[in-house]
């Protein structure tokens, strides 16, 4: 009876982390097989994707509404997007001073 009780507290991120942890696991399988390029291509981008998101829902307080969770999200995969273009656009202008 417990265990019914436990499932129904389960929160929106706490499925949501548990489903992309399901899906990173599915990336490293695709990836790690050996027979398909197509295949192996799938299986990064999914590994990619569910890292990043694992990200942000990572750092998401697991009390909010499913609505503002997933405003969370947004704010912080935008903030992820701002951090990996600054490192893309600012990498060149290091790369001179270390000249």
């Amino acid at each position: 009876m417990e265990s019914d009780d436990i499932k129904s507290e389960r929160s929106f991120i706490d499925r949501l982390e548990a489903v992309l942890m399901a899906l990173i696991l599915l990336g490293i399988i695709l990836v790690a097989q050996q027979f398909s390029v197509t295949v192996f291509r799938i299986g990064l981008g999914i590994l990619v994707g569910a890292t990043l998101l694992q990200i942000a829902v990572g750092n998401t307080p697991r009390d909010l509404s499913v609505g503002r969770s997933l405003l969370r999200i947004v704010i912080l995969l935008a903030v992820v997007a701002l951090m990996f273009g600054l490192g893309i656009l600012l990498a060149p202008y290091f790369a001179q001073i270390g000249r």
